[in-house]
């Protein structure tokens, strides 16, 4: 799904702005689904905006510029609803962690370690936020709390397999002690 479509489908919740979009991605309910950049989101906005798929009206902020909020209008909604129906592509992966695991032979151990502990802080950090937006009022609805529920099973296999078997990168190919031991 570009990301055109899918501020399209964020819009279908409610009015929001680039910010807030943004934000839906970094900490909210798609945060570990898509990945979109400002840079990508604004200039995904003003197309949509061209095309007539959202409106935008001004908002006044004191001391600040004023913010640009965006709607979907009938013929967006539509389009979007006709984009989901038309099917999905299978899922991309693309992983800098496992790439590196890939080539965790040519690291130094202590490397590799302090990529694993990195890599499990952030499944962390992104669980507690998976957490925090599945008790948000806001998402209660059974399909948000299914997709929060896909990512957190997702976390939650990772994590665990990072700890149970996080012994068995090494860079001389031997198998390594479990963190924590001598």
């Amino acid at each position: 799904m570009d990301i055109k479509t899918v501020c399209l489908g964020l819009l279908t919740f409610g009015e929001a702005t680039g910010y807030e979009i943004k934000k839906l991605f970094e900490d909210g309910t798609f945060n570990g689904v898509f990945d979109a950049s400002f840079g990508s989101i604004y200039p995904a906005l003003t197309r949509l905006a061209e095309e007539d798929l959202v409106v935008s009206r001004e908002e006044e902020q004191h001391g600040r510029p004023d913010k640009k909020v965006y709607a979907i209008t009938p013929r967006g909604r539509a389009h979007f609803i006709a984009s989901l129906t038309a099917g999905i592509q299978p899922d991309r992966v693309r992983s800098e962690f496992s790439m590196a695991m890939i080539f965790a032979h040519l690291l130094p151990d202590a490397t590799v370690q302090t990529y694993i502990d990195q890599h499990l802080a952030e499944h962390r950090d992104a669980l507690a936020r998976l957490e925090a937006t599945s008790a948000d009022p806001g998402s209660q609805m059974a399909n948000l709390q299914f997709a929060i529920g896909l990512g957190r099973a997702r976390l939650l296999a990772s994590i665990a397999f990072m700890e149970h078997h996080r012994n068995m990168i090494s860079p001389d190919g031997a198998a390594l002690a479990p963190a924590g031991r001598d």
